[in-house]
């Protein structure tokens, strides 16, 4: 299990909007734990340490003591939190109690290693599909991230969850087929698109030729009309 933290934390009294902008002006943040079928306890912690414990290498998956003045110390991971969506503070925090004997489930941080031959020899492209492999395992056997190597990968070629190996107590959850890196072909550029050349104006069907009869015939019918 890695190193212990400790988190201090002091218990409030009351609740509200009033209640919670005294406690971060006092440098803290209004925060609550629950969890372990006990009650949900409000309590007030230093947000700097809260940040650190996020920005560590274990990030969300940290387990560490909250320690209550004058109540319980016990084991907790940061569940949920609440963020000033302009200044970036940190604004509220939920702690779940964690029982260190039953498995709990996790995301666990998939990183990559090598250069894939399908991208060095073949000029494919290397695709992260998942960053994140979901399991389940004892709270003290949580892994910081899983490595896997791709550099045998060709055009192709991927690597999938059920093929990360697991250790300890760690049982996966998320599908064993989910891909989480492949290597594909580069798209060949598009040609530019030629404007079709606009076929020349058919010639107007001509009109059936009415062969018109000329003066001097229209005057011998006339005539022999006459006659009869």
């Amino acid at each position: 299990m890695p190193e212990s933290i400790t988190v201090a934390a002091d218990l409030r009294t009351s609740r509200g909007k009033n209640e919670a902008r005294r406690t971060r002006r006092d440098g803290k943040i209004p925060a609550v734990v629950y969890g372990a079928y006990k009650e949900a306890i409000p309590v007030a912690v230093n947000p700097r340490q809260i940040v650190a414990i996020i920005r560590s290498a274990t990030g969300y998956n940290t387990i560490f003591d909250l320690d209550i003045q004058g109540g319980e110390k016990t084991p907790v991971m940061l569940v949920d939190q609440q963020v000033d969506p302009i200044k970036g503070h940190l604004l509220h925090a939920d702690f779940k109690r964690i029982d260190l004997s039953k498995r709990i489930r996790v995301s666990v941080p998939v990183v990559t290693e090598g250069e894939p031959m399908g991208v060095k020899v073949q000029g494919g492209l290397l695709e992260i599909v998942n960053r994140a492999l979901e399991i389940e395992c004892l709270p003290g056997e949580i892994p910081d991230q899983f490595v896997i190597d791709v550099s045998g990968l060709s055009i192709g070629q991927s690597t999938r969850a059920g093929e990360v190996p697991l250790t300890g107590s760690a049982r996966l959850v998320s599908q064993a087929e989910s891909v989480l890196a492949h290597v594909v072909a580069l798209r060949a550029e598009e040609a530019p698109a030629v404007a079709p050349v606009e076929e020349a104006a058919a010639p107007a069907a001509a009109e059936p030729e009415v062969v018109k009869k000329g003066k001097k015939e229209e005057e011998a019918e006339a005539e022999k009309g006459k006659k009869k």
